[in-house]
């Protein structure tokens, strides 16, 4: 049976933090976010070998911080498969926290944000804890909620090597007073099963994450292309509160029709929060890049044509673009 969903205005998660202006999944970068008015601050989550989450876009840490400028941790370089694809790097599931804290972070794309390799170095990288505590001081401090919005990575490996995410994560939650439907938490994931394990260990909302090609790593569904059928979508909805689907899936061509993805979606009852908006010439539709770095108004406009086509949320890398975007889609109905 169709569900109405409740009109309310599409919340901004900052992708990594702001992770357009400083190292991703920094609290440099979530800082940042917070105060350019995101609403949740999303943290990937990845556990060292103690059974710490902390937060990184991947367990493979080569690209994100200075671990191979440390020869005492060269013997931690290894080769490893992961979901089905071989990585070489250092992972931190070979590390304890202590000696995680030994690296510090460097910025993931420098080639194409050069400005944010001025912050490499400053930063180490922080535990769900300390993200959780941040949150929550800058709460106070502004008088807004801030929430966060973390992915367990990986889920299924980590399980595989008895370093599952999810304990750890519900008892942070709980810890924080977190446990609630009503928590400013969403839990998401482009794994299943495990989305389904927590659906029955925590009311705190969960989101299926869906990709354009490929399945979920856990076998959990035959494709993330049934995912999006109304078969499908009607069965994420017994497990969890939305989808994330990447952008392209609600609009492949910026001159074309959007897809009936965000209609149908809502049909079933689920909220739909689009991944990942960016300034950036690489990631924007054709029509909307410059001669070189795009102007910010191309991603501003972007997002305003999703909000729309009536998107609940969106990931941005530019929390403070993604807020001016929301602000300009919605000022004709401030005005009624």
């Amino acid at each position: 049976m169709a569900q109405t969903l409740p009109d309310s205005p599409p919340i901004v998660i900052a992708h990594r933090g702001a992770s357009g202006e400083r190292p991703e999944h920094s609290l440099l970068s979530y800082d940042l976010a917070i105060t350019q008015g995101a609403d949740f601050i999303e943290p990937d989550l990845v556990s060292t070998k103690d059974g710490v989450l902390v937060a990184r876009h991947e367990n493979n840490i080569a690209d994100t911080t200075d671990v191979a400028d440390h020869a005492e941790f060269a013997d931690r370089r290894t080769t490893k498969l992961i979901d089905g694809r071989e990585e070489t790097g250092w992972f931190t599931e070979d590390f304890t926290l202590a000696e995680l804290r030994t690296l510090r972070v460097r910025e993931r794309l420098p080639q194409l944000r050069p400005g944010n390799t001025g912050y490499d170095g400053q930063a180490q990288i922080p535990t769900l804890a300390e993200i959780i505590e941040l949150a929550k001081r800058r709460s106070a401090e502004l008088g807004r909620t801030i929430g966060i919005y973390p992915e367990t990575k990986h889920p299924g490996y980590f399980a595989s090597i008895g370093l599952p995410l999810e304990p750890p994560l519900l008892a942070a939650l709980r810890e924080a007073g977190w446990d609630r439907a009503d928590a400013p938490v969403f839990i998401q994931s482009f794994e299943v099963d495990n989305l389904k394990a927590l659906h029955r260990e925590t009311p705190v909302r969960l989101i299926q994450l869906v990709a354009p090609f490929g399945k979920p790593a856990d076998g959990g569904a035959q494709s993330y292309a049934a995912m999006v059928t109304p078969a499908g979508l009607a069965e994420i909805a017994t497990y969890a509160f939305g989808i994330g689907p990447e952008k392209s899936m609600i609009l492949p061509d910026w001159n074309g029709d959007p897809t009936s993805l965000v209609a149908d979606a809502h049909a079933a009852g689920l909220r739909v929060h689009p991944w990942t908006f960016r300034t950036e010439n690489l990631f924007l539709p054709p029509a909307l890049r410059g001669s070189d770095t795009a102007p910010d108004g191309a991603m501003e406009r972007e997002i305003a044509r999703y909000i729309g086509i009536g998107v609940d949320g969106f990931f941005t890398d530019y929390p403070y673009l993604g807020v001016r975007a929301r602000e300009s889609a919605l000022a004709p109905d401030r005005a009624e």
